[in-house]
């Protein structure tokens, strides 16, 4: 191998140590090498586990002991209809949503399978636990731990409950370098079927070590509540004043 080629690797080499994104791979002929071409099914498979492993409540519940929780649906019946029928995932079955509790609540925090149980089963507790931490003064609602769930469904729940602001802990769609992100969507006063993305604030690609670390989400998160109370709303015209902080 020629001292250029040597170079040009070991560039490679390093740039890879600096990001998951698939980049300096080589070829093999007119392919991908061997090595990466597995790696590149592995983590297609991985996505695809992802989204089709069943939500387990029971795996939050447990993290969270000592938190109340409560347990909903989605109008979806099953995964299949979900993923054909994202407007059913944004809403609440309706015996689920007659039997949530009441009250008047600062927040609720509703976690959702989303597209990535792997993802809300590795990492939601510990948010809601850091952020919650942070919120001594606040009203909270029980954690809502929501099946076949959607964004949106977030905007039912919190109007059903009578909880002035939502978050909603999601699994994001699995990509190839990621089958695990958690994002975190914050509504202020959300209106089911009004409300727009544009009244979000949202935090993704939580999962250490890789991603916002829990701390770091904890501390973005509260402070964009405490915020959103004060103003009287979320979205585009919430902006994140908080410090860089640490992944």
């Amino acid at each position: 191998m020629s001292e250029v080629a040597v170079q040009t690797s070991e560039l490679w080499s390093s740039l890879r140590q600096r990001t998951q994104a698939r980049i300096g791979l080589g070829r093999a002929g007119s392919a991908l090498p061997t090595r990466h071409r597995l790696e590149l099914q592995a983590a297609h498979a991985a996505a695809r586990d992802a989204v089709h492993s069943p939500f387990e409540p029971d795996v939050i519940a447990a993290a969270l002991a000592g938190t109340p929780t409560v347990r909903v649906r989605s109008s979806a019946p099953d995964r299949l209809t979900y993923l054909q029928r994202p407007d059913l995932g944004r809403r609440l079955d309706p015996t689920d949503r007659a039997h949530l509790p009441t009250g008047e609540w600062d927040a609720v925090f509703v976690v959702a399978d989303g597209l990535s149980s792997r993802a809300v089963h590795e990492h939601a507790a510990a948010v809601v636990r850091e952020t919650a931490a942070r919120l001594k003064d606040w009203h909270l609602a029980p954690v809502v731990l929501a099946e076949q769930a959607r964004v949106a469904l977030g905007d039912d729940v919190a109007q059903a409950m009578g909880a002035a602001m939502v978050v909603v802990l999601v699994g994001e769609r699995p990509g190839m370098s990621a089958a695990d992100s958690l994002g975190a969507y914050l509504t202020y006063r959300p209106t089911p079927g009004v409300t727009t993305d544009a009244d979000r604030n949202c935090l993704s690609n939580i999962r250490p070590p890789l991603g916002l670390s829990y701390t770091g989400a904890a501390e973005k998160l509260a402070g964009l509540m405490t915020r959103a109370r004060e103003l009287g709303l979320t979205g585009v015209s919430l902006k994140d004043e908080t410090d860089a902080l640490p992944r």
